[in-house]
């Protein structure tokens, strides 16, 4: 995992180049078709063929559109169907930028998955005194409360936690409706869009997930 420092830099030098590649993607070469399929943020290891790919790393990892999904979403507007965020949206700054921006891209009946760090069940743990269940990654800590933090923030590269009420509050706000959820990892209320991602997911305690999973629909 790179250092903040690192990463900093990077977007720093990066991203005036990411912007403007954004934006001329957006204007001249998304495509116009409906029906589309995104993901948005696949990182190193998570890319999905068939899907339109993106994401700011464009050098270690594997993507389509080289993109800050800090920015506007290099997509035109209603051509998405699906659009899907793993583990992503704990990194962004402005979350209800972000999600007004995939309700932009979606079309009318277009889903958005999302899933995050499950700080409902984090609590529930921490409050158990369940230290096992956090593991040691990224610092090897020895109490809950330390693990805890390591789940919540990872060195600093989450920037919020995130809970069910609380997400599905931000998704309402931002004018999706229909938000359910998807119980943990490898379940979608929509097999017929993302049936093939699920493979991508993990969950090592399906009975006390890890991960947090909503699916929003745009109206």
């Amino acid at each position: 995992m790179l250092s903040r420092s690192a990463k900093a830099m990077f977007y720093a030098l990066a991203g005036p180049a990411m912007a403007v590649n954004g934006a001329l993607h957006r204007t001249l070469f998304a495509p116009a078709r409906s029906g589309l399929r995104v993901h948005l943020g696949p990182g190193q290891k998570n890319y999905i063929p068939g899907w339109i790919n993106i994401d700011a790393n464009a050098f270690t990892g594997k993507c389509d559109i080289w993109a800050d999904l800090r920015n506007p979403l290099p997509l035109r507007d209603a051509t998405v169907k699906a659009a899907y965020s793993h583990h992503v949206i704990e990194h962004l700054p402005d979350r209800m930028a972000h999600f007004k921006e995939v309700l932009r891209v979606l079309q009318p009946g277009g889903v958005y998955r999302v899933a995050a760090p499950n700080g409902d069940t984090a609590v529930r743990k921490l409050l158990e005194g369940d230290r096992a269940w956090f593991g040691s990654w990224p610092d090897d800590r020895r109490s809950v409360g330390g693990r805890f933090e390591n789940f919540i923030f990872c060195r600093g590269e989450h920037v919020t936690i995130l809970f069910a009420d609380f997400l599905t509050e931000l998704l309402t706000d931002a004018g999706f409706t229909d938000i359910r959820p998807a119980h943990a990892a490898q379940i979608t209320n929509y097999p017929d869009l993302f049936g093939d991602v699920l493979a991508k997911e993990e969950e090592p305690d399906p009975a006390h997930p890890m991960t947090l999973v909503l699916e929003a629909v745009k109206q």
